[in-house]
């Protein structure tokens, strides 16, 4: 082979080792569904908001809706609040409810939204007034020991 061929193809070898990592930078920063379609805003107060993330999808009915955009803390009500661009192509009503889900036993938590049956349609800069906060598992997790031990010395206390 000559050097012009060579370096073509050491060239080439380069340029695809390098999108390789463009594209599994923007998988691993959740951001290789960067979309271009017209969104709207909504957001919600959460009490616990757990792992979510910005950029975590809302999904209903399991399909992909919007994206967390922002991720605030509200000082006069001390909650979260989550700010969420929804794609303009899906209206929700305006008493729906949105809750905070993990996608298996340990996966990234997204948020989901279950339509209500209102006819006004939720609009730009709207807030969700139905929210349901992330069941955090060391929070379950110690209100079942917390039990355990509690329902444990009521019976030992009631023995003579």
């Amino acid at each position: 082979m000559t050097r012009e061929k060579t370096d073509f193809w050491v060239g080439l070898f380069i340029l695809l080792g390098v999108i390789a990592l463009v594209f599994l930078a923007l998988r691993a920063g959740n951001m290789s569904s960067f979309s271009f379609a017209p969104t709207y805003q909504a957001s919600g107060y959460f009490d616990n908001i757990g792992g979510l993330k910005v950029r975590a999808p809302i999904k209903s009915s399991g399909v992909v809706v919007g994206r967390v955009s922002n991720i605030a803390f509200d000082n006069q009500r001390f909650q979260a609040v989550v700010t969420m661009d929804l794609q303009a192509q899906y209206e929700f009503p305006d008493d729906s409810s949105a809750s905070i889900l993990t996608s298996g036993l340990l996966g990234e938590q997204y948020i989901g939204l279950t339509p209500g049956g209102d006819d006004k349609m939720l609009a730009d800069g709207g807030q969700i007034k139905f929210t349901q906060s992330a069941v955090v598992l060391e929070e379950l997790i110690s209100k079942f020991l917390y039990n355990s031990a509690a329902e444990e010395g009521r019976t030992d206390a009631s023995q003579p």
